[in-house]
């Protein structure tokens, strides 16, 4: 019996996919599925059980022994929610309730980082332990990753296997319902579908050209191959980047856009909100080596064959993985 949480999500229902794709049917959905437009997600997916969140770390303290592996993929992911309280609670407390049953009970567990714990990365983005502690995220989401992320490394007493995955720009099938804080890609084929056209924010950075901020965009699949991976392979703990490898510019994100819809690119420019400007990320890319350096060799999709699979086999249908 695998676990996965955040089932409903956009990563987690891909990671479901995948699993019984790789004939894993055995399957505990964890999530809040009071929201109809998410639990689309892993329609049609075979799976043994839900689970309201609510109720899964009582759950799995009376079942434990049923239990194979854990990918705690369910968080709140809201950059924009400021509230430290939802945080603490849904990303720090209950994150730790889980390592201390996989602890107690001798359970695998990959849970679910991110990127922004590294801030402006003015210390890099080398997943190295030695560097966590002086990280400066930008937002409560960042900080609650990065606060876990510290916590995990403190313990004396660890999971036999746990991997913590430093998602960087993840996009994909399964984000209609995320409204804002979809990807890039998401709104750009909703704005070029109805207006023929794309806004990206301008450049207030003199390095950098309009559209040329850089990020390292990562396909969904590549993000639960990894996943894949680490459930088969079940040592080397500790922290790892989940990225492309590659930075590339939103002109290049966009223009892929528009060329998978066969579409002329007519792209313009608006200022970036104030209230984000002082925060705003002009560059991020994922060191990809630990990774590698444990024996993970399949290529990752570049950014113009992820956009097209996305665009053509996803969006266009309004299709889920």
């Amino acid at each position: 019996m695998i676990i996965v949480t955040g089932a409903a999500g956009f990563i987690a229902s891909c990671l479901v996919s995948k699993l019984n794709q790789e004939g894993y049917k055995d399957l505990v959905l964890v999530d809040d599925f009071s929201n109809p437009e998410k639990n689309k997600n892993f329609e049609g997916k075979t799976f043994s059980k839900k689970i309201d969140r609510e109720e899964f770390i009582p759950w799995l303290e009376e079942n434990h022994q049923l239990v194979q592996f854990i990918f705690h993929i369910g968080a709140r992911t809201d950059t924009t929610e400021f509230d430290t309280n939802i945080f603490d609670k849904l990303n720090l407390n209950y994150t730790k309730s889980i390592w201390n049953l996989c602890v107690k009970h001798g359970l695998p567990l990959v849970y679910a980082s991110s990127a922004a714990t590294y801030g402006l990365g003015e210390f890099g983005y080398d997943d190295n332990h030695d560097v966590v502690n002086k990280l400066k995220p930008l937002n409560p989401y960042g900080d609650s990753k990065n606060d876990f992320d510290k916590w995990a490394l403190a313990q004396e007493k660890q999971p036999y296997f746990w991997a913590g995955l430093k998602f960087f720009n993840v996009y994909g099938p399964n984000e209609y319902h995320k409204g804002r804080m979809a990807s890039v890609i998401f709104h750009a084929y909703n704005q070029i579908k109805q207006t023929g056209a794309m806004k990206l924010f301008e450049s207030h950075n003199p390095n950098y050209k309009n559209g040329e901020q850089l990020r390292d965009f990562v396909y969904v699949k590549d993000v639960v191959n990894v996943c894949l991976f680490l459930l088969e392979h079940r040592k080397n703990s500790g922290l790892y980047n989940l990225g492309s490898g590659k930075a590339r510019t939103f002109l290049d994100l966009v223009n892929n856009t528009f060329k998978a819809l066969e579409k002329e690119p007519q792209i313009s420019f608006v200022p970036t909100p104030e209230d984000i400007r002082d925060k705003y990320q002009y560059f991020t890319e994922a060191n990809m080596q630990k990774l590698k350096s444990i024996g993970y060799n399949k290529p990752f999709y570049t950014l113009e064959e992820g956009v097209e699979d996305y665009v053509k086999n996803y969006l266009v249908g309004g299709k889920y993985y």
